[in-house]
């Protein structure tokens, strides 16, 4: 063996020096090996919470005496229900089942204290948004356990021998939206909106980066097209291959899955568009910034991975502490996400997406200022 051709402990150092000296220069891919471990430690440590509490609740009641109250008290006592102050009336907790702003509706029916008294077992319906099975099972689980608790407590003297076994009260649990619990409904909606995370962002992520890396990003700014120009010829084709997307999801979303449509296939291609357009124009803004195909995949993975943490996909996103909550009210695939659910399981209208739909209207209008800011027309 030649001396050439055997390990040499100096060479393989001469080497190891010059890659950190590239590591060193390339901020970017050291920033991202630096912060991805320490974001996944933080959110999954933090954040995630697979038994979620103070789930917004509300109350009617047309029998409101002093055994209603005492259950109502215990219900806020515990950490799994944050009542609203005061009585909601049937239509304002139906529509609030609707468009999300209430997880649960407690109804006493009238003559309750009256038949509890009598030891005739009165019902209480409870009516639980469940296009999330897992975010409203270990709620309903405890909910009996609260109710018998308060009651034995408000049943004492008298009134004792009014409290039988197993339980004084029937709870009647309605589960809305997805009464078989089955969990296909609520995964492929949120699939459809992760899929198109993560496929139209890398796309035009790649859009500039690519031209840089070959040599055409000149050839590109001698042109006379202005940078909104080349932003809408860039973007454009990468929507049509989203809503291509979108139609193979869906279609498979029903001949699979049997996934109902219950609201309007047209608001949902609407809200779809926004959200493409929203995802697409954040990938050509990373464009901008990357130097590199390679940071350009980077920036998107850094993106994609809260997003698909934080959005409600695959964690219950009222089970997260309010800052991250709040880090999750940005992204544009928490709104999605709402919409797709609440039109295909509860047949949501545009009223009730209200809510959801100017978010994603405002990242798209913010992300797609930056990118036009981020664009120059000579080469650095």
């Amino acid at each position: 063996m030649s001396a050439s051709s055997a390990l040499s402990g100096s060479r393989i150092l001469a080497m190891m020096i010059k890659e950190f000296i590239q590591l060193r220069r390339d901020r970017m891919t050291f920033a991202m090996i630096l912060a991805i471990p320490v974001m996944q430690l933080v959110l999954f440590g933090y954040a995630i919470n697979t038994d979620p509490k103070e789930l917004p609740t509300l109350v009617t009641a047309a029998d409101n005496g002093p055994h209603v109250r005492a259950v109502v008290s215990a219900l806020a006592s515990s950490r799994y229900f944050a009542l609203r102050p005061g009585l909601a009336s049937e239509s304002e907790g139906a529509a609030s089942l609707v468009d999300g702003s209430a997880a649960y509706v407690i109804s006493f029916p009238p003559g309750f204290e009256r038949d509890l008294a009598r030891g005739l077992r009165p019902q209480i319906l409870v009516e639980a948004d469940a296009t999330d099975p897992s975010a409203s099972a270990n709620a309903l689980g405890a909910l009996s356990q609260i109710v018998d608790a308060a009651l034995a407590r408000s049943l004492a003297g008298p009134l004792a021998g009014s409290a039988p076994t197993p339980s004084p009260v029937d709870l009647v649990i309605h589960r809305r939206f997805n009464p078989e619990g089955i969990t296909a409904y609520n995964i492929v909606p949120g699939l459809l909106g992760t899929i198109l995370t993560m496929t139209t962002i890398l796309m035009t992520a790649l859009a500039l980066t690519r031209e840089r890396e070959r040599g055409t990003l000149e050839n590109l700014m001698a042109t006379p097209a202005t940078p909104l120009e080349i932003m809408l010829g860039k973007i454009v084709p990468y929507i049509g291959i989203g809503t291509l997307q979108v139609a193979i999801i869906l279609v498979c979303a029903r001949l699979l899955f049997e996934v109902p449509m219950q609201g309007s296939l047209a608001l949902l291609v609407a809200v779809t568009f926004l959200f493409i357009g929203a995802s697409v124009t954040l990938g050509y803004t990373f464009s901008t910034i990357a130097r590199t195909q390679m940071q350009a995949m980077q920036m998107t993975f850094f993106w994609f991975l809260p997003s698909i943490l934080l959005s409600g996909f695959m964690f219950p996103f009222r089970g997260m502490p309010d800052w991250a909550q709040l880090i999750g009210a940005v992204l544009p695939l928490t709104h999605y996400i709402r919409s797709v659910r609440g039109i295909m399981l509860k047949g949501s209208g545009a009223a009730d997406l209200a809510g959801e739909v100017w978010p994603l209207a405002v990242f798209w209008l913010a992300v797609a200022a930056i990118a036009l800011v981020r664009y120059r027309r000579t080469l650095d």
